[in-house]
């Protein structure tokens, strides 16, 4: 789990980041939390975008692939959302405890 401390710089690094994955009417699928998996698993911060069409609010589907893709959720704003899972293989960001 985060602190807020490292929750705030994490947000700080997503606002460049630009969505790499969007989710519309199909909603979320297991195929789609296997994507988002292993994209974490890569590049560890991630966002997500989700489309008018899509069943589930923004927050509804961070909360449910947050907890698909053992992730930590940590931001959203609008209809997009930020995950964060530290990757032991490919370790990118470094974040204080």
């Amino acid at each position: 789990m985060l602190s807020s401390k490292q929750r705030a710089y994490l947000r700080g690094l997503s606002n460049q980041l630009t969505p790499i994955f969007q989710i519309g009417k199909g909603g979320l699928s297991e195929e789609i939390a296997k994507q988002i998996s292993n994209a974490l698993e890569a590049r560890e911060l991630i966002k997500v975008k989700t489309l008018d069409n899509c069943e589930y609010t923004a927050a509804e589907a961070a909360s449910v692939l947050a907890e698909a893709t053992e992730s930590d959720m940590v931001a959203v704003v609008g209809n997009r959302f930020v995950l964060y899972r530290e990757s032991e293989k490919h370790k990118r960001i470094e974040i204080d405890v």
